[in-house]
């Protein structure tokens, strides 16, 4: 299947991906083990070398640990394939999540176990939004703000003094297809011509997702996507 003459996997290979809902049974993504392992089988023909299971944790959807750490390793049993597969979260800001980073009860992401995953609401920021980054930096992690572009009350004069914090900017490659709406179109495109993304992301939950996005990404963003990492 091609794009402008371009195969898919442009965007994606050799790439990681770094934000996604595929770990089943455990959030509002995929559900059952065998869709898990169809979309890992679609990564490998896209070409994606490495996946992170990013399972939400909030105060509604409040995943352990030790039950994410036990799901993530029945994934790894049931598949057999050239993917490397990690485990790390996506964390609300809220009031679960303080308690957490107090605990240092957390799922890291990156190799280094100094990153964390976090998003807030797409309609309003938590109270003391920099404060909590801070907090963050102050513990040893840096923050990875998951589809800054998607946050409806952000304003592009919002983004410069969050990367001034060190904040780093996940782009949801879907928010270039159009999947979240205009605004989130249009931010992407800013963001990206300002060079202000360091990682990629599906963000998928659905098995067709994936395919169906990408083949929406106009061609004159795929080489920027693709230089993201």
């Amino acid at each position: 299947m091609f794009f402008n003459k371009k195969p898919l996997s442009v965007v994606w290979a050799g790439a990681t991906d770094c934000h996604s809902h595929i770990l089943p049974g455990v959030d509002d993504g995929v559900q059952e083990m065998e869709t898990s392992l169809k979309i890992l089988a679609h990564y490998e023909t896209l070409g994606i070398r490495e996946v992170w299971c990013t399972p939400h944790i909030m105060e509604d959807v409040p995943n352990t640990t030790e039950d994410l750490k036990t799901r993530f390793a029945e994934l790894k049993a049931a598949y057999n394939g050239p993917l490397q597969l990690n485990l790390a979260a996506e964390y609300m800001m809220d009031g679960l999540f303080l308690d957490r980073l107090e605990a240092r009860d957390l799922l890291t992401h990156g190799h280094d176990d100094n990153a964390l995953l976090v998003e807030t609401s797409y309609y309003t920021p938590p109270m003391n939004l920099h404060g909590i980054l801070n907090q963050i930096k102050s513990a040893g992690y840096y923050p990875i703000l998951a589809h800054p572009e998607r946050y409806l009350y952000m304003k592009m004069s919002d983004y410069p003094p969050l990367k001034e914090m060190g904040v780093l900017f996940q782009l949801n490659v879907a928010s270039l297809a159009g999947a979240y709406g205009e605004d989130a179109v249009q931010k992407a495109q800013k963001l990206l011509k300002a060079g202000y993304y360091n990682r990629i992301g599906s963000d998928i939950h659905r098995a067709r997702q994936l395919e169906i996005w990408e083949a929406k990404v106009k061609e004159k963003w795929i080489q920027r996507v693709a230089e993201i990492e």
